[in-house]
């Protein structure tokens, strides 16, 4: 039986996405987030299957839900899922569905794949976490990182949570914004400046690099939530 300490590395992901058969249905959204997803978990949030239920841990919000092959696979990288768990990807009674169930997949933080949902929950989570004073050893504040699409930005809600954030100063939101060029209406001088007109700090880079989303997703923005543009374009 394969284990996880063996499919532990980016290079492998291809091969935990295999293990997921069927009709996925949303394979290039799940190919688009691999990237953003394995340096975040690799590099960027403090949390691990042991500190998966710690009051200080780093949250990560999947707003961008269908399609979660990508994130089931990185789980399953880093010890929150058993790899074999991957074979049973949406059977009837497999905990891995096409949207992620938090009560039913660890490491999830939201149940997701209703669009625009996420980053209102991720906006209030970040605020409850200030309100709460929770700090790590270190003093550092938990972050909360939500994962968006390019086209879930449509949502009204989205855009109440983009200008809230930004009032409030919630430095410890971040948002990722993946964009493939699936928005229906484009966006006037690029996603990111739909949010640097709201006070946040807002970062553009290939979706692809992972030094380039380390740094854009680590360099200081104190006092300003932090949006980073991912570009994944074809």
């Amino acid at each position: 039986m394969t284990t996880a300490a063996a499919l532990s590395r980016y290079a492998d992901l291809p091969a935990l996405i295999g293990l997921m058969e069927g009709d996925e249905k949303h394979t290039e959204a799940a190919h688009s987030t691999l990237d953003v997803v394995w340096v975040l978990y690799d590099r960027v949030l403090a949390v691990t299957p042991d500190t998966a239920e710690a009051p200080d841990r780093d949250r990560f919000l999947l707003s961008k839900g269908h399609g979660p092959a990508a994130f089931y696979a990185v789980l399953a990288a880093k010890g929150f899922l058993d790899v074999p768990t991957l074979r049973s990807w949406a059977a009837f009674d497999s905990p891995l569905g096409h949207h992620p169930d938090r009560v039913l997949v660890p490491g999830a933080e939201i149940g997701s794949g209703s669009l625009g949902h996420g980053l209102p929950l991720g906006l209030g989570t970040a605020l409850g976490l200030r309100a709460q004073r929770i700090r790590r050893p270190d003093g550092a504040e938990p972050r909360v990182v939500v994962l968006v699409g390019d086209r879930e930005l449509h949502e009204g809600s989205n855009h109440e949570a983009i200008a809230v954030a930004g009032r409030m100063g919630a430095d410890n939101l971040t948002v990722v914004a993946v964009d493939n060029a699936s928005s229906g209406h484009g966006w006037p001088g690029g996603i990111g400046a739909r949010f640097g007109v709201e006070g946040w700090e807002a970062r553009d880079v290939s979706g692809r690099d992972h030094d380039a989303l380390y740094e854009a997703l680590t360099r200081p923005h104190a006092g300003r939530p932090l949006a980073v543009v991912a570009r994944v374009r074809p």
